[in-house]
């Protein structure tokens, strides 16, 4: 067999994991084809962030272009800051239903080409011919748009690349994935300064601050290059075998309820009915531990009757997916999943949207110098801090997930990012300049080093193929609504009662993370889909027994 063979089956997850194993190569170590499913699908996550935290210096920037250098409207710069943000719930609730009832390779893809659209409409706003104010409600608009193929592409990219990896090395690629993350916020401060600098004669020297209109178009505009670049091989992606699998999987199963429902109105009792669907031969479960895909188990507390088992037969995947998750032992997963992502993200996007605020209300901008130079030293703390915390964390879960594990992980991420948001609280007025750029610095290394990362994991691994789409888009549009609550209030909390007691709010949605985190088994070699086969024998065992007894 050719070594792309090889590759090829590795990703599918066709090669025995014992075989893998033995090989003795460590889980960071990326085959070929690995390579290039983490260069289709990590772009997304660049692009993810990149649109999302570009916002940041785009503001401060509008801040000079707009209103002379002023403060912009509370209202306003809280609804552009939280606009992708809405759109990304959207758009991980929508493609997260599709991408699980229609396929993969059906809707992969699409997330981007309305990327690309919104951003090239982010880019027309006429600064020029509308009012202030209705420049950045038209801004915001078309951000809401952008943020739904944000949204999409959560989902979309953690259920391509979850359904083609291997188990003892899919935290590592989940990971990998989402350390695009921390590149696309580094390149969006690197290309802030690069530009901004390129622009220092015309805005500094000839005193045009007007110009900074111009940087942040460029700026945005250079997310289209990778955009462009990857589109057709997602658009063209094939569906993955695991997938495949789960489909036709439910397709038998459909089948069989339609032939248990004639049986039981046949019989019309329970007691026969019992019988009836008890009858599957021993292939049939043998059939679902060979393709580890099924749907949801039988009641364990009681005799099948045809209503229910009609019930079951959802073709549009919403009535399987409340049976399933109906199931205390299932639902507390997706409550973990989601309130973890919905604390993290009230903290996380509370701090990266307005990171400027929080760099100039230090004093890091300086009380003196020209528009240009305020702007160019806060965009160079902005680098500083993700090039010292953003990606060193994101590669640090990558070379440890899969020794220490989702869950310690993500509990020591909230813990200690707790403790360096209490001193940055504490201290937000006496620490200096470079004691503050450190401590924010690794706040940020454990938020990627933690629960950031994990909480993007998580709901890729501990759900079943069959749900994994759409639990997972529901989880992180659990997270989006915590960032959009902190992005309407940070700027009016911050002037209410200061900026260090938001801080202090966040420090506690930080302790409660790592609380709810205890809702979740440690995911590390443990194959969902395995799982819910086991339960489901179980289940008929528990009906066979039932049967002997009536």
């Amino acid at each position: 067999m050719s070594s792309a063979q090889e590759n090829e089956r590795e990703v599918s997850g066709s090669v025995p994991l014992e075989e893998i194993e033995r090989s003795g190569k460590p889980a960071f170590v990326l085959s070929l084809t690995e390579v290039k499913l983490l260069g289709i699908a990590g772009v997304g996550f660049f692009l993810d962030a990149y649109d999302l935290f570009i916002i940041n210096p785009v503001l401060t920037m509008l801040q000079y272009r707009l209103y002379g250098g002023n403060s912009l409207p509370v209202g306003l710069h809280g609804f552009v800051n939280a606009s992708a943000n809405i759109g990304s719930v959207i758009g991980q609730f929508t493609f997260g239903y599709l991408a699980d009832a229609l396929g993969r390779s059906a809707i992969y893809g699409k997330e981007l080409m309305l990327i690309i659209f919104a951003t090239i409409m982010c880019l027309t706003t006429p600064t020029g011919s509308l009012s202030p104010n209705s420049s950045l409600i038209y801004l915001g608009i078309f951000r809401i748009i952008l943020g739904i193929g944000v949204g999409g592409d959560y989902p979309m990219s953690a259920s391509v690349t979850s359904d083609r990896s291997n188990l003892y090395k899919r935290g590592t690629m989940l990971a990998y994935i989402f350390a695009n993350q921390g590149w696309g916020s580094f390149i969006g401060s690197l290309n802030t300064v690069i530009v901004l600098a390129c622009y220092k004669h015309v805005m500094n020297d000839e005193g045009e601050t007007s110009k900074a209109d111009g940087v942040w178009r460029i700026v945005v505009a250079l997310s289209l290059i990778p955009a462009f670049a990857t589109l057709y091989q997602r658009l063209t992606m094939p569906e993955s075998t695991r997938y495949t699998e789960a489909r036709r999987m439910a397709e038998n199963q459909e089948a069989d309820l339609e032939k248990e429902v004639r049986a039981l109105k046949n019989v019309g009792h329970n007691t026969e009915g019992i019988t009836a669907s008890s009858s599957h031969s021993g292939s049939d479960i043998e059939k679902e531990d060979r393709t580890q895909e099924s749907t949801v188990p039988p009641s364990q507390n009681g005799p099948a009757n045809p209503e229910a088992i009609a019930t079951k037969k959802d073709k549009a995947q919403i009535g399987e997916f409340i049976a399933y998750f109906s199931e205390w032992r299932h639902a507390k997963h997706l409550i973990g999943t989601c309130v973890c992502w919905f604390l993290l993200d009230i903290a996380f996007y509370g701090i990266n949207l307005n990171q400027n605020v929080v760099l100039t209300q230090i004093g890091f901008a300086g009380k003196t110098g020209s528009d240009w130079e305020k702007l160019f030293k806060v965009s160079t703390g902005n680098l500083i801090v993700t090039a010292l915390g953003f990606v060193p964390g994101y590669y640090a879960t990558v070379l440890t997930i899969e020794k220490l594990g989702r869950k310690w992980i993500q509990i020591q991420g909230f813990l200690l990012a707790a403790l360096f948001l209490g001193i940055l609280a504490g201290k937000f007025n006496t620490l200096s300049h470079a004691a503050f750029i450190v401590n924010f610095a690794l706040l940020q290394f454990f938020f990627n080093f933690g629960a950031n990362a994990t909480t993007y994991c998580y709901p890729a691994e501990v759900f079943p193929t069959r749900f994994r789409a759409f639990a997972h888009g529901i989880s992180a549009a659990s997270g989006k609504a915590g960032a959009i609550i902190s992005a309407l209030a940070f700027n009016a909390l911050s002037q209410d009662i200061g900026t260090p007691a938001v801080l202090w709010i966040f420090f506690g949605c930080c302790i409660a993370g790592a609380f709810f985190t205890l809702l979740l088994p440690e995911v590390k070699g443990r194959d969902p889909d395995l799982v819910l086969a086991q339960e489901i024998r179980e289940a008929r065992a528990n009906q066979q027994v039932l049967k002997g007894v009536l």
